[in-house]
């Protein structure tokens, strides 16, 4: 019998094994580094900062939501951009259809690129 066939798993065992594989190993991990870490706690550790300053002001502050807007244009675009690569890759292979298709794509992120900029959301103030 040949080495090949005892290892052949699919299906459910393989899933199981895997699961058991996802749950031992950070359980694993975690056991150790409770084993190996420097224990030496001390009253300042135990305060709010490490630095040993005194907080001032209040943690509720409210920030403005352009920020938030600018940072969920950034993702977007960048995700966006990410798209290109497989696409510049198998160019020859997707022919016209293709290069049709990345120009809706890009139409509709120039689109959304200048909606943004007429909102002024990519004004950083």
């Amino acid at each position: 019998m040949e080495a090949e066939s005892y290892f052949h798993l699919n299906g459910f065992p393989l899933l199981f094994i895997l699961l058991l594989g996802g749950l031992l190993m950070p359980l694993t991990l975690l056991g150790i580094a409770q084993v190996v870490q420097f224990k030496n706690p001390t009253d300042l550790k135990y305060t709010t900062y490490e630095s040993g300053m005194d907080t001032f002001g209040d943690a509720k502050i409210q920030f403005d939501v352009k920020f938030y807007l600018f940072a969920l244009l950034f993702i977007l675009f960048d995700i966006e951009t990410v798209f290109l690569f497989p696409w510049a890759v198998s160019f020859e292979s997707l022919g016209l259809r293709g290069l049709v298709i990345m120009y809706l794509f890009l139409d509709i992120l120039l689109l959304g690129l200048i909606y943004a900029w007429k909102k002024d959301a990519l004004r950083w103030q």
